[in-house]
């Protein structure tokens, strides 16, 4: 029976992702599950625990008879970033140490991006806001003057504009990151894609004689959502017309490769620094902030296009020159993920069970 137990036990333990130990009165190790070894929590030789800071905290709950529960950060080897972990250290009535050390790393960074994102929500909202009220008192004082109330006017239109736009892509971005990847893909037509977003940026390419061009593979079919796909390549698109010079060119090129179609979005505009390549597709992040806002950026475009992207099983990826141009390339799936047939049907089967429910 005690064999029973201790197979169970160690079962038990094998399963956890906390790592488990259990040392000895001498402090050698009597026990180690697999996420304390796998986060290097022991010597070598697994004779005992392998950071000061853990021997340390042990040393003073066998002095003080006292549990503690901790946060520490545990250096890694090389130059990665510290471990974080969690530590409960508790004396057993056999003078036996137990640990659990529970690595807190991602926790943390997910905390530090939602604050990272309140603080850049709440900087991106005070610029119109402050901006409307501004506006608003300066109106109320030219109301004897009709130029002077009409110009005041037309900016505050366009703050509104940006505000809307910013609150848009906010919740849109939310919705995106919140979203499984799409359990029922349909075939979208590429070439009805890119005429859409055509047709959409015509307005702005006009206003600043920017030529837009299509080239490549025609009839040409991707898997998703239709509308979250124009989404997509229409901000690339109108990023492209934002950063470019007044007179230049824009390429949209389509081809099929693989098991995949791409579909890249070339400009001749001034270009991405190489140490901002890496971040662009961050949430606010923006290569020129002052450039940025001139052009009604809200910085959330580049997001949105990398989060349905991944949605759609595929991804966006960009080369770039300063003062030459950048390329901006979607690969998405042309054939339906594996099972979405058989998804489809018992979806089907599923709700005709429920409609034929009294």
């Amino acid at each position: 029976m005690q064999v029973v137990e201790t197979d169970l036990a160690r079962t038990s333990l094998d399963g956890l992702r906390a790592g488990v130990i259990v040392l000895d009165p001498t402090d050698r190790v009597a026990l180690a599950n697999p996420a304390a070894v796998g986060m290097k929590l022991l010597k070598n030789d697994e004779s005992g625990l392998s950071h000061a800071v853990l021997r340390s905290l042990v040393a003073q709950v066998r002095r003080s008879g006292d549990p503690r529960d901790v946060e520490l950060d545990l250096p890694r080897s090389g130059g990665r970033n510290p471990l974080g972990v969690r530590v409960r250290v508790t004396v057993l009535d056999d003078e036996h140490v137990h640990l659990e050390v529970e690595d807190v790393t991602e926790a943390h960074r997910v905390a530090r991006v939602r604050r990272d994102f309140v603080a850049n929500v709440s900087h991106e909202l005070k610029t119109p806001v402050g901006a409307l009220q501004l506006l608003s008192e300066a109106l109320l004082e030219a109301v004897d003057d009709p130029e002077t109330a009409r110009r005041f006017t037309e900016r505050i239109q366009h703050e509104s504009a940006r505000l809307a736009r910013l609150v848009s892509e906010l919740i849109e971005l939310s919705r995106l990151q919140g979203a499984e990847p799409l359990p029922e893909p349909e075939p979208v037509g590429v070439d009805r894609m890119i005429n859409e977003v055509l047709d959409r940026s015509r307005t702005a390419a006009v206003a600043k004689e920017i030529v837009v061009r299509w080239e490549g593979e025609h009839g040409l079919t991707v898997y998703g959502h239709e509308g979250q796909l124009v989404t997509a390549l229409a901000n690339l698109v109108e990023n492209a017309i934002a950063y470019s010079p007044e007179k230049t060119s824009i390429t949209i090129h389509s081809e099929k490769s693989g098991k995949r179609v791409k579909i890249a979005v070339a400009d001749e505009g001034i270009g991405i620094a190489a140490e901002d390549t890496d971040r662009i597709f961050e949430r606010f992040y923006r290569a020129d902030q002052a450039r940025s806002r001139a052009t009604g950026g809200t910085g959330l475009g580049l997001a949105i296009v990398k989060h349905i992207a991944s949605n759609h099983g595929g991804r966006v990826e960009v080369s770039s020159e300063v003062g030459v141009g950048s390329t901006f390339t979607l690969r998405l799936p042309s054939r339906p993920p594996a099972g979405a047939s058989a998804l489809k049907s018992q979806t089907r089967m599923a709700d005709m069970k429920t409609k034929g429910r009294p």
